[in-house]
């Protein structure tokens, strides 16, 4: 299945590898590097993560474990569709 990012997920994933790689100089990569395995392995399994509240929407999340940022995401019809890249810390999930 065909793994699609949002406007808004791309823009977050942007900030936060420019923020990986200018604070974390040991693994500069680590952030793309995990989020693009996390892409390949939804793609394969789509029904991977847990379900997230959110409203009406079935939105589903996966836990980057290394880097601690969620990908949020939806099944469409031929495509899963990530709608946001947030960090697990945060204490509160984005709005979708």
């Amino acid at each position: 299945m065909k793994v699609r990012l949002s406007e808004e997920a791309q823009a977050q994933a942007r900030v936060i590898d420019a923020w990986w790689r200018e604070n974390r100089l040991a693994a500069p990569d680590l952030f793309l590097t995990e989020l693009g395995n996390a892409l390949t392995v939804l793609e394969e399994m789509p029904t991977l993560g847990t379900p997230y509240e959110a409203g009406a929407q079935r939105v589903r999340r996966l836990l980057l474990r290394r880097t601690h940022y969620h990908l949020y995401f939806v099944e469409r019809t031929d495509s899963l569709y990530v709608l946001a890249v947030w960090n697990a810390f945060r204490g509160r999930g984005p709005r979708l």
